[in-house]
């Protein structure tokens, strides 16, 4: 068998930078990366033979663990794909609009990129309008209009942040910083009726976990209603991740136009969009919102999804699962004092971030503060422990059901060791 270093260098022979996405690579923390050989539970072995407590779980989607036997068994006997309708389909339309009242038609896509991407487009379509409000940190998939950073001010258009997107198709987005509603009642007040959308992901994941401030969210809420525009939600990490109607449940807010996907997939890529009958009424072929495709309620994902979301039903999942969560942030909490190490831990139920500074950590700029060199110390000293976390100090970790309390123990005590270490 090739082990994870030969296998490396034969994948940077013909993969851009030797993965299929950035987030794989491990150039924030040094090094490369190991290649996996399989999972279960809550381990994953490399093929070099190594075992690791995994709190990355896919990035998110895989509440249930590793290789859970209710997915294996509906992934199997779905396996197939037909480019047309089933009733798997409809089971899950079924599923996520019991679960989020703000849901009234949806519409299943292939990732969460294509969902934010077609949210937004229905958004502009359904208001005749062009801008798009979003924060910085917060991310939304690869979309062009989406991958932009801010300007100098909270009104001002926003530049590429990536070669390849063109600088007028950029300046459609504005951007302000998480958690700042005094920047985002600015933007408002300039171009609110320019203004399509805000998107926005209720709890950040993607600058690490950072929570809403309270009353932001509610706050977002009014000022879409007063000036006609769309409120998006992606909730494609906290959906049925933080309770099982996402964020929304956790808040007691509705959006808009909700933008899902990670746990209804089951570890296996989907996505879905969906909202108002009002608002979705203008997607194709009801309306002249064009979305499509090939591969969307594609039978083997939305298996997955439907057995997962079967074993989330029972609210007590998610006790527990907060339970683990504020055990490992009480672990990390307590293994960072004895270190005499700045760390801030944020976290929402299951999903967390320990950030390598002093707190607290609200907003994109906060979480900047952070030491990245020291993270990348502790990344590799977690991985020699046999703790996989994710290779970036911007990005959150998940726990999920099939961890135990002697996993959480065994992390902390990891924990300890490594920010000495560190």
């Amino acid at each position: 068998m090739r082990d994870s270093k030969s296998l490396f260098e034969a994948a940077c022979r013909r993969i851009p930078g030797g993965v299929n996405s950035p987030v794989r690579a491990f150039r924030g923390v040094g090094g490369d990366p190991f290649f996996v050989a399989h999972g279960k539970g809550a381990r994953i072995w490399d093929v070099d033979g190594r075992s690791y407590l995994d709190f990355l779980g896919s990035w998110g989607p895989l509440i249930l663990g590793h290789a859970a036997p209710p997915v294996v068994a509906a992934i199997v006997e779905a396996a197939a794909s037909y480019g047309a309708p089933t009733g798997l389909e409809v089971d899950m339309a079924e599923a996520i609009t019991a679960a989020y009242p703000s849901i009234e038609l949806v519409r299943l896509v292939s990732s969460g990129t294509e969902a934010a991407m077609s949210a937004i487009r229905l958004a502009r379509g359904a208001t005749g309008r062009s801008l798009l409000v979003k924060f910085d940190g917060c991310y939304h998939g690869h979309a062009d209009s989406l991958l932009v950073k801010a300007g100098s001010g909270g009104a001002t258009f926003s530049i590429p942040d990536s070669a390849g997107v063109p600088e007028p198709l950029a300046q459609l987005t504005l951007t302000a910083p998480f958690n700042d509603l005094d920047a985002v009642r600015a933007i408002f007040r300039e171009r609110g009726r320019e203004i399509a959308a805000v998107i926005v992901e209720p709890v950040a994941g993607n600058m690490g976990a950072v929570p809403p401030r309270p009353g932001f969210l509610e706050a977002l809420r009014e000022l879409t209603l007063a000036y006609d525009a769309v409120l998006i939600f992606d909730e494609v990490i906290t959906g049925f991740r933080v309770a099982y109607g996402g964020a929304q449940e956790l808040y007691g807010i509705r959006a808009d136009l909700t933008c899902l996907g990670k746990v209804i997939g089951g570890g296996l890529p989907v996505g879905a969009y969906g909202g108002s009958r009002r608002l979705m009424s203008h997607v194709a072929p009801l309306g002249n919102v064009y979305q499509a495709g090939t591969l969307s309620g594609n039978p083997l994902a939305v298996a997955a999804g439907l057995a997962t979301l079967a074993q989330l039903r029972d609210r007590d999942v998610y006790k527990r699962l907060d339970a683990l969560g504020g055990e490992l942030e009480r672990g990390l909490r307590n293994a960072a004092d004895q270190a005499h190490v700045p760390l801030t831990v944020n976290r929402v139920g299951s999903m967390l971030t320990a950030f390598f500074c002093e707190g607290p950590v609200t907003d994109y700029a906060s979480a900047k503060r952070s030491d990245t060199k020291r993270y990348a110390r502790y990344f590799h000293a977690m991985l020699e422990r046999g703790v996989f976390l994710a290779p970036s100090q911007f990005e959150a970790a998940f726990v999920s059901l099939a961890h135990t309390e002697a996993d959480i123990a065994m992390a902390g005590r990891a924990a300890a060791e490594a920010l000495a270490a560190a």
